[in-house]
């Protein structure tokens, strides 16, 4: 393969990761395929699957606090598992196969940096989230500030990265349906909608969180059975796998080597930032906390979610670097049979061509269900979030400031849950030819540059004030949103100027600094009188977040 061809299918594994979705040019350019009798099958198992849970998920949904943590009866066990659940998506699957099967250990160190926000999580947030929180991490960030302000500018930053993170995955569902089950795109977008709005609005978080734990099960099944099947072909030796691979890949000996993919430091940085802290920043990763029932189960889902992740991380970097032998040397899985040519379906279908390599037309079916059943259960959660940032903090806390009762709560949730079904459909509709990257850096910009530092802030810092809070997060927000119109992802690919204004593609690098400095520089000139009854407050929220004194109280308002 050319390294111009090599570049490109980088840059789209890269956009399809950084949003766990499958979005890319790669995947949009495919046409139906045949139907898929065995992939539909399983998916409609699935389906059904959790639809009863969804029914049995319902007569256990009655307060607000069923429909947004599950009552807080999940167990750490059970919380990690839907946390990687929401986490690995199909671009986790597809997209860092194909990184791995044309860049190497580049893919590996990529794997890295989507891994290490998980010791942020563990070590910095996630005690703390359960003991303050009760529903969103809009919860934390207003505790001992103007609830108000500080909760309309943590929802509006929440919503902006639940849309774009909903409407790429959107897309990517319509066009992996497209292309594996033979289904026309808005077939699909409709499906994933309807279903969508179904798990959440009549199941709340209990249904949510089934789906994810189901999906997360299926989706480590199906990865260590391709993999199995693929080393048995060489003896289970991984020496034996890397030496082959070498032998017959374009790089060669630099197939190990970094590099391959992101040269260029700044870039590389920034990305790795961006990866690292908008993991820590995402509502609907945060939001899971909630659902346990104390601050040690909490962290127990974080422990397990990241064994999981890892071990997955693992799996498809074999995949990967299999699929450079099994498949790369296969010329059934090439458009005119010309090796190192064009890949059918493109270069993200590399786990897909694997799979029915090693396992036949079952084992594709299996894994393409898995595929789709992984963008349910990502959009699922992303719904959920969504609903919860506009009833719980603007319906419930800044219109009826804390006097709506349970029931109109609960309404306004389902009736944001169809808004944004019918919101993503649309938007899934109108996007379906567009490339989707910028929607991307996005997503990862803004809960890296504009939920992060006010939460982490609000968490750690006592100087903290509302004016800070709301300059820093809007601040974040805007820089990050600004940086990423005038990078290459928008004004070269969508408004097509020859030349990118901001050099680089990812803008945390950039934009988290100023969001951090604006909240300290602001919050630090803040002497108001409510800025010093803020800062006193702190001592009784550094109370609670260290121990949970007051935690389950709350919880049960």
């Amino acid at each position: 393969m050319r390294p111009t061809l090599l570049a490109r299918l980088a840059l789209a594994a890269t956009s399809l990761l950084a949003t766990s979705a499958i979005a890319s040019d790669a995947i949009s350019q495919t046409t139906k395929q045949a139907i898929n009798l065995n992939a539909i099958g399983m998916f409609v198992v699935f389906v059904l699957l959790t639809l009863g849970i969804t029914y049995w998920a319902a007569s256990r949904t009655k307060s607000t606090a069923d429909f947004y943590t599950a009552g807080g009866g999940i167990t750490g066990f059970q919380n990690g598992l839907a946390i990687a659940g929401d986490y690995m998506s199909a671009a986790t699957l597809l997209g860092l196969t194909a990184m791995m099967y044309t860049q190497g250990v580049d893919a590996y160190i990529y794997m890295i940096a989507f891994f290490v926000g998980w010791p942020v999580i563990l070590f910095l947030m996630a005690e703390r989230l359960r003991n303050l929180g009760k529903f969103t991490f809009a919860d934390i960030t207003s505790y001992r500030l103007n609830q108000g302000k500080v909760r309309t500018m943590a929802a509006v930053s929440s919503l902006i990265v639940v849309c774009f993170y909903l409407v790429a995955q959107m897309v990517g569902a319509g066009q992996l349906i497209k292309l594996l089950f033979g289904l026309d795109y808005g077939i699909a977008l409709v499906l994933v909608g309807a279903l969508m709005m179904v798990y959440v609005t009549f199941g709340g978080m209990v249904a949510t969180t089934w789906v994810q734990i189901i999906k997360a099960c299926m989706l480590l099944f199906g990865g260590t059975v391709v993999v199995v099947l693929a080393l048995s072909q060489f003896g289970f030796s991984f020496e034996e796998l890397s030496a082959r691979a070498m032998s017959v890949h374009t790089l060669g000996a630099k197939l190990f080597a970094p590099g391959n993919l992101l040269a260029e430091p700044i870039t590389a940085i920034s990305l790795g930032l961006g990866l690292m802290f908008g993991t820590a920043g995402l509502p609907h990763i945060l939001m899971r906390f909630f659902t346990v029932t104390d601050a040690k189960e909490a962290r127990k889902s974080v422990l397990f979610a990241s064994g999981i992740v890892a071990y997955f991380f693992n799996v498809v970097a074999l995949m990967g670097l299999a699929a450079v032998i099994i498949v790369g040397q296969n010329p059934e899985f090439f458009e005119e049979g010309q090796i190192g040519g064009k890949i059918i379906g493109g270069g993200n279908m590399v786990a897909m061509h694997l799979a029915k390599a090693v396992g036949g037309d079952l084992l594709l079916g299996f894994l393409s269900a898995v595929a789709f059943a992984t963008i349910l259960a990502v959009v699922a959660g992303l719904a959920l979030a969504g609903a919860s940032a506009i009833s719980h903090d603007i319906y419930s806390r800044v219109i009826k400031k804390g006097t709506a009762s349970e029931s109109a709560e609960l309404r306004v949730s389902k009736f944001a849950t169809i808004g944004l079904g019918l919101v993503a459909v649309v938007l899934g509709l109108a996007f379906e030819k567009m490339n989707v990257a910028f929607m991307v850096a996005l997503a990862f910009g803004v809960a890296a540059s504009a939920n992060f530092p006010v939460l982490i802030l609000s968490m750690y810092w006592k100087g903290l004030t509302t004016r800070g809070a709301l300059a820093g997060g809007y601040l974040g927000l805007l820089s990050a949103v600004t940086l990423v119109v005038l990078s290459k992802s928008v004004w070269v690919a969508v408004f097509g100027y020859a030349e990118p204004i901001f050099p680089y593609t990812q803008p945390a690098l950039f934009s988290m600094p100023v969001a951090f400095l604006a909240a300290f520089v602001v919050s630090m000139l803040d002497r108001s009188a409510e800025a010093d009854a803020e800062r006193q407050a702190f001592g009784d929220q550094y109370v609670r977040a260290q121990t949970g004194v007051g935690a389950a109280t709350a919880a049960a308002h």
